[in-house]
């Protein structure tokens, strides 16, 4: 006789905490499991070229300025540091998967580095304006052209194996920025100043959609940014008066600022095309998507909402930003199946599965294509 196994030991009689955990297992298991069928056919290379911060970030910033992330980051799927800051892979590592393709390369990555399906231009820090990281979307858009220059111009001498001009027009060009300009802001301005800011990080994000569809780029998957406020990160630091908490225990001023931006990006979006001819311009809810793994976290199998894995201090937030993830002193959980949060400010692989899946769904895009889009044309 054939035992349903996941029947039995959803019956079967253990602690409370064990359950939880369980259920996150089954959950995240169920979501890996499902990936493969919701799968993105393509009937070409899919070729795709990320821009962005550390939510996308594969190992940009550690090429680039030669800091090694250590121990605990990678251990639930690599089972060793790959300059992504999280415990796994990240969003952008499922959409690859999605697509049976490599993860995408660093631009800087110097071993042996493959770009035969496209480029990760992300870095850790990144923010549309220039700050402490010398990689703000401007250079990235200045890295991705000389790169398409010198793609095409070794093609010219005969090497192979390259990306082709005909790859870069039918390319996806992802962007996911912002995260960190609205930190920055938030952290010396008022709530007026920071809303009177926004336009101009919308600006260029505006200047670098046209500079990369003026050397062809037709296909944009734009992400808007997720509820600052919900960060760990944000809620151990901040000194926030109680009416400014909402109902799942968010800093509703952050996730306010999150929403005016967003509402900005959306409307670049719908901007851009009308203005450029036969472009596909995709904009991603991942605000709803994220807020949702916090109102609903029980329904996925969280325990821990609003508190990262890996930090000090322990409940409610476990951060503290005297010792981080990666300092020296930090602790980190046993179990980040029951986490949303990695570190205060990055998110767990099992959350990003979960964000990934719903992504595919195409219920939080305009328009609602499928992520294989740009690889699936006539």
């Amino acid at each position: 006789m054939m035992v349903n196994v996941t029947s039995f030991l959803l019956t079967a009689k253990m602690p409370r905490d064990q359950e939880v955990l369980l259920f996150a297992f089954l959950a995240f298991l169920a979501l890996i499991c499902c990936l493969p069928f919701v799968a993105c056919q393509c009937n070409k290379n899919p070729v795709i070229f990320n821009f962005g911060d550390s939510n996308s970030d594969t190992g940009g910033y550690s090429a680039a300025l030669g800091f090694n992330f250590g121990y605990p980051d990678g251990r639930a799927f690599f089972h060793q540091p790959t300059g992504r800051l999280c415990d796994g892979r990240l969003v952008i590592d499922f959409l690859c998967e999605s697509l049976k393709t490599n993860y995408l390369t660093p631009y800087l990555d110097s071993l042996e580095p493959n770009f035969t399906n496209g480029v990760n231009f992300a870095i850790s820090g990144s923010a549309t304006f220039p700050r402490y990281v010398p990689f703000s979307l401007d250079v990235q858009v200045l890295q991705f052209r000389r790169f398409h220059n010198r793609s095409l111009g070794f093609q010219s001498k005969g090497f192979k194996n390259l990306v082709t001009e005909e790859d870069f027009r039918n390319a996806l060009y992802t962007i996911d920025i912002g995260q960190n300009d609205l930190t920055a802001a938030f952290n010396s301005l008022s709530y007026a100043d920071v809303v009177a800011k926004i336009p101009s990080f919308i600006s260029e994000i505006r200047d670098a959609m046209w500079a990369i569809y003026l050397v062809g780029g037709k296909n944009f998957w734009v992400h808007n940014t997720g509820p600052l406020g919900c960060l760990p990160e944000k809620l151990g630091t901040r000194k926030t008066n109680a009416t400014d908490f909402d109902k799942y225990g968010c800093i509703k001023s952050l996730n306010d600022g999150a929403k005016v931006f967003n509402a900005k990006l959306d409307g670049l979006c719908q901007e851009l095309r009308q203005q450029m001819k036969n472009v596909s311009i995709v904009y991603v809810d991942m605000y709803s998507i994220k807020y949702d793994l916090i109102a609903n976290s029980a329904a996925y199998g969280f325990k821990n909402p609003l508190m990262a894995c890996c930090g000090y201090g322990g409940a409610p937030y476990n951060y503290n930003p005297d010792i981080k993830c990666r300092d020296r002193g930090y602790e980190v959980c046993e179990q980040e199946l029951a986490y949303i949060s990695w570190d205060g400010v990055h998110y767990t692989e099992t959350a990003n599965a979960i964000i990934a899946s719903k992504i595919l769904s195409t219920n939080y895009s305009v328009p609602p294509l499928g992520f294989n889009f740009f690889c699936n044309k006539a």
